[in-house]
């Protein structure tokens, strides 16, 4: 299962092509004649999802995509790579329309070697990186020009990657990957990490193993960069300092865990998280537990800026029927709760299991998209523990409680320099209202890259929390941020912070007239306050979209626990109207 949210609130889910038919026709007249499973294909293997209407229709992919790679570029195309026989040298483009014509097109050109179970990540420049795969201790470009010393070579040699790789299990496949403000690459396989300098190909920084367990698939844990928070520049001009990063770590298994997983015998997952500030002088691990043991969790930035943790086993690995005793309920984590025994909540249950192959994704109205496990070598529906499952849910954070709806606020304008195009350095204010006065309150503004979504890691995923120049209160209930500055790389800044689909804010991000969508504003328990956030989608020529939250904190509205906060719709038990099944093989 792979998951993209895309600008025009459409997900593109796809899976892999060689077990057959499915059970949803392509449009008259198309069919794959290319397949190793049959010689006609004529059903769909990949969908385009309409939350809005709660509709899809089918998507035709040429070749295998399974365990594949992507990253959405600045003009909001999805860019897909790799996969499975046929495919894993492909290199596919989807590109959204408001209409019901776009498919997935794949190109002549193609990656430079086999890519399965790698990474991808955009750059500075838009372009992306591939790194990895299964015996593919390398990395490469697209377009393969891209930086200035691939010119001469298509592919560069990591060894890190061969280092990382366990005898018989591997366990550094999918590596986590994340752009830092110097335009380096953090790279974490395995136990390891350090950070790449790709454009020269050298390593600038090793950092401490990760106490405990294995982290990569398939002792599979999962991973953030945790939000980067802006600050303000100095009073003489000078650019705002580089901010923090820290990455968090959470889940996996032990080594041979794999092995004995494959002869039935399913070893404890792993409980810690582990911490590590990336731009500290000498950065450590700090590692802490969650309330619950985890192997193949998704982690999930959400606009407060905490981690949700969901889906997953409590034993065994990754693979074909190698994990038992799934993790039904979510975790909520708040990384800047002070007290350590506080970080971590317990969230309400579904009563789907997602194992092998499931993914989320968070949408831009809060909620978080949920689908998909299969821990099976071919789709099983009947007679085995854990069924293939076709269903897609939506879990609602605790912060869509509609208990809260009276604090919720609405958006009234969007002011917006001339030609409403935000550049460097340069400032925009939104004007809202709220339903109860607000006395005192602590205003949040952050803007959420979505991530391509597959085996428990979302690439590009990417929080900025903006720096608020100012707030004013309007009247009882009317407030406004004068000044919300958006600070990027470029010539008078030195440091990158958004990339990927906010990377429509690098060159220009157009605002004013085309705010042609506000999202529902919401609240969240969070530590000793809550906030309540309000989406809206900007776009930029119909391509690149972010979506912007503000938050407003109320100290008088101190929640003891959240442990009953948070709601499940869809799925195959819910008395809601359901989100429609997936319709992949029934063979």
């Amino acid at each position: 299962m792979h998951m993209q949210l895309l600008y025009n609130n459409k997900v593109v889910i796809f899976d892999r092509t060689d077990f057959g038919v499915s059970n949803l026709n392509l449009p008259a007249g198309k069919c794959r004649y290319n397949d190793e499973a049959i010689k006609e294909d004529c059903t769909a293997h990949s969908l385009l999802y309409d939350v809005d209407s709660n509709t899809y229709r089918p998507l035709m992919v040429q070749t295998d995509v399974w365990c594949s790679s992507g990253a959405v570029i600045p003009d909001g195309t999805l860019v897909q790579t790799g996969g499975y026989l046929a495919g894993d040298h492909k290199i596919r483009l989807f590109t959204p329309l408001n209409d019901d014509q776009c498919d997935w097109i794949e190109l002549e050109q193609s990656l430079t070697i086999q890519r399965w179970y790698a990474s991808d990540h955009i750059l500075p420049d838009g372009n992306v990186i591939i790194v990895g795969g299964r015996k593919a201790f390398s990395y490469e470009f697209f377009p393969k020009d891209s930086i200035e010393n691939s010119q001469n070579n298509s592919v560069f040699y990591f060894n890190f990657l061969k280092e990382t790789t366990d005898r018989k299990e591997e366990n550094n496949l999918y590596p986590f990957l994340y752009l830092l403000p110097d335009g380096n690459l953090f790279v974490f396989a395995n136990q390891r990490s350090v950070i790449l300098d790709y454009v020269n190909n050298k390593i600038v920084k090793e950092f401490p193993i990760i106490p405990g367990e294995k982290r990569s698939y398939p002792a599979t844990g999962s991973s953030v960069m945790l939000p980067l928070r802006l600050s303000a520049g100095g009073a003489d001009g000078t650019p705002p300092p580089s901010p923090e990063v820290e990455v968090l770590v959470c889940g996996g298994a032990k080594g041979g865990a794999y092995v004995k997983a494959l002869k039935g015998t399913y070893v404890a997952a792993s409980k810690s998280c582990g911490r590590l500030k990336v731009t500290d002088p000498d950065p450590q691990w700090v590692m802490e537990d969650m309330p619950m043991r985890r192997v193949m969790p998704d982690s999930l930035l959400l606009p407060t800026g905490d981690v949700l943790i969901l889906n997953g086993a409590g034993k065994g690995t990754a693979g074909w029927e190698c994990a038992v005793g799934p993790v039904l309920n979510p975790i909520l984590y708040i990384p800047n709760e002070p007290e350590s025994s506080k970080r971590f909540s317990v969230l309400n249950p579904t009563t789907i299991p997602r194992l092998y192959h499931s993914a989320a994704t968070l949408l831009p109205d809060g909620r978080i998209l949920v689908g998909g496990s299969n821990p099976h070598i071919k789709y099983n529906f009947s007679g085995v523990t854990y069924p293939t499952e076709l269903s897609l849910e939506a879990f609602s954070p605790p912060y869509l409680d509609p208990e809260f709806g009276l604090i919720r606020p609405s958006i009234l304008s969007i002011e917006a320099p001339a030609h409403y195009v935000i550049s460097y350095g340069e400032e925009f204010s939104v004007t809202f209202t709220l339903g109860l006065y607000q006395a005192d309150g602590e205003f949040m503004v952050t803007i959420v890259a979505p991530s391509f979504a597959t085996h428990s890691f979302g690439m590009n995923q990417r929080l900025l929390e903006l720096y608020i120049v100012a707030v004013q209160q309007l009247s009882a209930f009317a407030y406004k941020h004068p000044a919300v500055e958006i600070e990027f790389k470029h010539k008078r800044v030195d440091y990158v912070l958004a990339v990927g689909i906010v990377v429509g804010f690098l060159a220009e991000a157009m605002i004013g007239d085309i705010f042609v969508e506000v999202v529902e504003m919401w609240l969240k328990p969070a530590g000793d306050a809550s906030h309540h956030h309000l989406g809206v989608g900007l776009r930029r020529d119909g391509s690149a979209e972010v979506v912007l939250y503000i938050s407003v904190q109320r100290e008088e509205m101190a929640l003891e626990s959240v442990g009953r906060w948070g709601g499940w719709e869809g799925g195959e038990s819910s008395k809601s109207p359901k989100i429609p099944e997936l319709p992949i093989d029934r063979d």
